[in-house]
């Protein structure tokens, strides 16, 4: 019976060890969030987004997309990388993201494609490998205050220095039960990798993936 009570209780403070936890990143995905912490870098990333499907760029890649011109504009980085993949979409994310910046006047020369993925964590290596084919390491991550805590931590895996820079959708604005869903989505897309390599079920996990690029 001692056992077994030690093991309950084991099991109950593991229980609420791992809920604090995920409390305490759910706190950092709205704190960072909420800041601008944009720096001198060398490239301003910009995190792909949903395409309409008449192949035009959605509501949310053309703020991502004006939010990293202004950064430019201001002088914060001499050039754009553009992420994302086609996915389902009709056209490729980066690919709109790179018009929509030409289109605002910014020189294509200073405009890097960093396509082909299909997730953030691919965005990420993606951007990674045009950075290092030019030795750059300093990167703004430009995406959604909900999103842009996780793929700090995306391209920080790909050894690069990254600030991050929320776009200015007001997430206060948002629905609260919506926007909670979105933060535990947004925690649990953090773990779901390490979750892959702790060698968790790969149905189990290929769900979990599912779920958090769905959609709204």
């Amino acid at each position: 019976m001692r056992i077994l009570r030690y093991g309950l209780l084991t099991i109950g403070f593991l229980g609420i060890a791992s809920l604090l936890g995920f409390a305490f990143l759910c706190f950092k995905i709205d704190y960072y969030g909420r800041r601008d912490l944009a720096q001198q870098a060398d490239a301003i990333v910009v995190l792909g987004a949903a395409v309409l499907p008449d192949g035009q760029p959605g509501p949310d890649l053309m703020v991502r997309t004006e939010h990293a011109v202004s950064l430019y504009r201001a002088g914060l980085a001499p050039r754009l990388i553009c992420a994302g993949g086609v996915k389902h979409d009709p056209s490729s994310a980066a690919a709109l993201c790179r018009s929509v910046a030409a289109s605002l006047e910014i020189a294509e020369a200073d405009i890097f494609l960093a396509d082909g993925s299909s997730n953030t964590e691919e965005d990420a290596h993606r951007a990674a490998m045009v950075m290092g084919q030019h030795g750059w390491q300093t990167a703004i991550v430009v995406s959604h205050p909900l999103h842009v805590y996780r793929a700090k931590l995306f391209l920080e895996q790909e050894g690069l220095t990254v600030y991050t820079s929320p776009t200015t959708t007001d997430v206060d604005r948002i629905d609260l039960p919506w926007r909670s869903y979105y933060t535990i989505r947004e925690g649990l897309g953090i773990l779901w990798p390490y979750l892959k390599e702790a060698g968790f079920p790969p149905a189990w996990t290929a769900t979990l993936q599912k779920w958090i690029y769905a959609g709204p």
